[in-house]
């Protein structure tokens, strides 16, 4: 019989999962590396409004984290590396199960008509790989190459790198102004983590994988996980052995249809939420998301792609594609977690001269919400440790329409900060 949640325990399970809920378990340094493994994986952005999308996903995990702090576990100390075309930052362990999937991709009917339509600047960036410690598309100026019109850049040595890149001939070995800078794998991985797992080996953590960063999930899209055709049948026997063997745990959620997993190692955890205790893994460092609000990346994992609709009933689209006329909220909007639901959200911009964080629009999902003093107190410690996250000094609410959350938004830090 499938173990049975409530809609609160999945969305609770799901948060807490994620370290979101119910507050920050750990602290920077050293927590950084924690959280980034806790999330599975970390999706870089780099769209720069207030702050980067993966560095907003860590400030609201990480006590004390500040922006860029990721990169040193990644550039400098190789323990993540970053990969893929939904671009993410992974455990560096993980590699040989991921050289599994380049090489699926090497192979792919797209991929080899790619490297054959672009043959040529291809075998001149692996001379060029071979030649030099490390390189940077910007290095090519737009005269010495040929143009294409192509989303991954617009000179032919920009798909070319990109190209050795998701093959597994080349990885990113640092960023430079947020740009790649690209060396060649034996450079950034030991020959060890460079050598591919099985076939079976990869298929089966890759979808381990899927479950830890979901959740709670249903196995959509699996073909695309593991970049090759997968049939109901090979998946549906996959599971049930899962099943048998403790690995997974079956699970009816409350209004959501059919079955969906999790992982087995999490049933006590599950367990702990249905009896409404906090797992003793989970207890926070400082604050409680019930004593202050945390600010959400408009990609975190558990709101972002429709899924706030679904575990919140929060119908949030990050409207940064969306155009202008039509955008309901802003650009740049951030939803707002207190206690374990999402109440509001509000649009930003950081006016880097003067240090301040301007609000251009607040909303709440329920009005009322702003006649709670608790909320109110949360949301000025969300605001105060936001900006000290920043580097800002202060906030200009003059935007905010309701009185007492403009009040709660006026934060001011010192000036030494």
């Amino acid at each position: 019989m499938p173990l049975e949640l409530s809609l609160r325990t999945a969305r609770r399970y799901i948060l807490g999962r994620q370290g979101l809920w119910p507050g920050r378990r750990w602290q920077a340094p050293a927590g950084t590396d924690q959280a980034m493994r806790a999330m599975e994986h970390l999706q870089l952005d780099p769209l720069n409004m207030v702050a980067r999308a993966h560095d907003l996903m860590l400030q609201g995990r990480v006590i004390d984290y500040r922006p860029d702090d990721w990169m040193r576990l990644v550039y400098e100390e190789r323990r993540f590396f970053e990969w893929g075309g939904w671009l993410a930052v992974r455990p560096m362990a993980e590699l040989p199960h991921w050289r599994v999937l380049m090489g699926r991709e090497a192979a792919a009917p797209r991929w080899r008509a790619f490297a054959h339509e672009h043959a040529a600047a291809i075998a001149e960036m692996r001379t060029v790989l071979r030649e030099r410690a490390t390189v940077a598309n910007r290095e090519f100026t737009m005269a010495s190459r040929t143009r294409v019109d192509s989303y991954r850049g617009r000179k032919d040595s920009a798909i070319a790198l990109h190209y050795l890149w998701r093959i597994g001939e080349a990885m990113v070995t640092r960023r430079d102004r947020f740009e790649r800078v690209y060396a060649r794998a034996d450079a950034v991985a030991s020959a060890e983590l460079l050598r591919p797992s099985t076939n079976r080996a990869a298929d089966d953590f890759h979808l381990r994988k899927l479950v830890a960063a979901s959740g709670i999930t249903k196995f959509r899209a699996v073909s695309h996980v593991l970049a090759r055709t997968v049939t109901a049948a090979e998946l549906t026997r996959w599971r049930a052995a899962r099943v048998r063997d403790g690995d997974l745990v079956e699970v009816a959620v409350e209004g959501w249809k059919g079955p969906h997993w999790v992982l087995g190692a999490d049933r006590a955890i599950l367990e702990d939420l249905i009896a409404d205790r906090i797992p003793p893994a989970w207890r926070p460092l400082q604050t409680s998301t019930d004593e202050e609000t945390t600010f959400l990346s408009p990609l975190e994992p558990v709101s972002a792609r429709g899924r706030a609709k679904v575990l919140f009933g929060f119908d949030y689209t990050w409207e940064v594609y969306t155009p202008a006329a039509k955008r309901r909220f802003g650009y740049y909007t951030l939803p707002v977690l207190w206690r374990d639901e999402l109440v509001g959200r509000f649009d930003s911009r950081l006016d880097r001269a003067t240090r301040t964080l301007v609000i251009l629009g607040f909303w709440l999902e329920d009005d009322a919400t702003a006649g709670d003093a608790a909320f109110r107190a949360a949301i000025r410690l969300g605001a105060t440790r936001f900006l000290g996250f920043l580097g800002a000094t202060r906030i200009d609410a003059t935007a905010v329409a309701n009185p007492a959350i403009r009040r709660s938004l006026t934060v001011r830090l010192p000036r030494s900060r």
